[in-house]
C-alpha cells in the first residue's frame, strides 16, 4: 500500500480574467501526492508497481479534489513531477495506464482523453497541468492550465502525482466551441 509523504490540495476561484474583465466564477481544484519512487535510480521494463500507485492515489484523491469545486466537474487533467533520480517514464507510468479510470468514475464519466504532462525536476519545480473538457475533446473554451509546485518536492527519489478538475472553462473564452461534427 502506498503511503504518501504528504498530500496537498490547491483550490482557485476565478471571478475575473487577467486584465479585470468579470466572468462567471470558475473553481479549479488540484490534489498533489508526494511519494517515494520505488524505481528511483534504476531502469526497469516492469513499471506495474507505478501503475498501481496511480490507481490507488486516483481512487483516494479524486473525490476529495472534486469536493472542493463549487459546481459539477466539467474538465480534468493530470500530471507528474519526477525527482532527478527518476525518469520521465516513471511519471508516465503513474498517470497513464490506471489513473484515468478512478478520475472518470469520480467525475461521473468522461469520454475525452485526460490531458497530461510529465517532467523531471528538483524541489520547487513548477509543472503546468493541462485541463480539457471531460466529454468533448474539441471544446476549445475548456483548454486551460493550472501551474502547480511544492517548495519541498519532489525530492531526488520522489514523484509528485497531480490530478485536477474544474467546474468551468477559461475565464471569458473567445475561441469558439471548436469544430462541429457533421
Amino acid at each position: 500500500m502506498i503511503a504518501p509523504r504528504k498530500v496537498v490540495f490547491q483550490r482557485e476561484v476565478i471571478s475575473a480574467a487577467y486584465g479585470g474583465a468579470a466572468c462567471e466564477p470558475i473553481t479549479r481544484a488540484a490534489a498533489m501526492a508526494v511519494f517515494h519512487n520505488p524505481l528511483s535510480g534504476q531502469v526497469s521494463d516492469d513499471l506495474s508497481e507505478l501503475f498501481e500507485i496511480g490507481r490507488v492515489l486516483g481512487e483516494r484523491l479524486s473525490g476529495d479534489a472534486i469536493a472542493q469545486l463549487s459546481g459539477a466537474p466539467v474538465s480534468y487533467g493530470k500530471a507528474a513531477l519526477v525527482g532527478p533520480m527518476g525518469e520521465m517514464e516513471h511519471g508516465g507510468a503513474v498517470i497513464h495506464p490506471k489513473l484515468g479510470a478512478p478520475m472518470r468514475v469520480a467525475a461521473g464519466g468522461g469520454e475525452a482523453v485526460i490531458p497530461s504532462n510529465v517532467k523531471i525536476g528538483p524541489p520547487g519545480t513548477p509543472i503546468d497541468l493541462p485541463l480539457g473538457h471531460k466529454d468533448n475533446p474539441w471544446s476549445f473554451d475548456h483548454f486551460d492550465t493550472m501551474t502547480l509546485f511544492l517548495a519541498d518536492a519532489p525530492g531526488p527519489d520522489e514523484i509528485v502525482m497531480c490530478l485536477a478538475y474544474a467546474d468551468g472553462g477559461r475565464p471569458n473564452p473567445r475561441c469558439g466551441p471548436g469544430p462541429v461534427k457533421s
